[in-house]
């Protein structure tokens, strides 16, 4: 017993220096440079200048792109609603007008769909229900 305890003791503690002199020699390894040259400079272009002036406001920035006229904005309107028309017609969704068909349906679609679910059996899509 006294034999297995020591052996614990005093080998392990010496796994447990070698780890932390390792580690020990890759931190001094870290702090070490081989960079014996001065600081790098940083790039002059970079961030903001001082031009010793002051920026004047009162000077209305130059745009990026030339603005729409109202005749362009509404030709361009009009080819969008044109272009939706002719994808609608493509779909074949009519636009229902009867609200009130609309609203009958929503009330009794759920009902049906659930005495569907529950009887577990159609027949219309199984010929053989019973």
């Amino acid at each position: 017993m006294t034999i297995k305890f020591g052996e614990t003791v005093f080998f392990g503690a010496g796994h447990f220096f070698r780890i932390g002199a390792a580690i020990m020699f890759v931190a001094i390894a870290g702090c070490s440079s081989t960079n014996t040259g001065g600081p790098v400079p940083m790039a002059t272009e970079a961030g903001p200048k001082d031009t010793g002036t002051f920026p004047n406001l009162n000077i209305p920035p130059q745009v990026a792109a030339k603005q729409f006229t109202e005749a362009e904005k509404n030709a361009k309107l009009a080819q969008l609603k044109a272009d939706e028309n002719a994808q609608r017609a493509k779909r074949g969704g009519a636009a229902v007008t009867n609200q009130a068909a609309l609203t009958d349906l929503a009330k009794k679609h759920g009902p049906q769909t659930l005495t569907q679910i529950e009887g577990k059996c159609d027949p219309a899509l199984d010929p053989t229900c019973k």
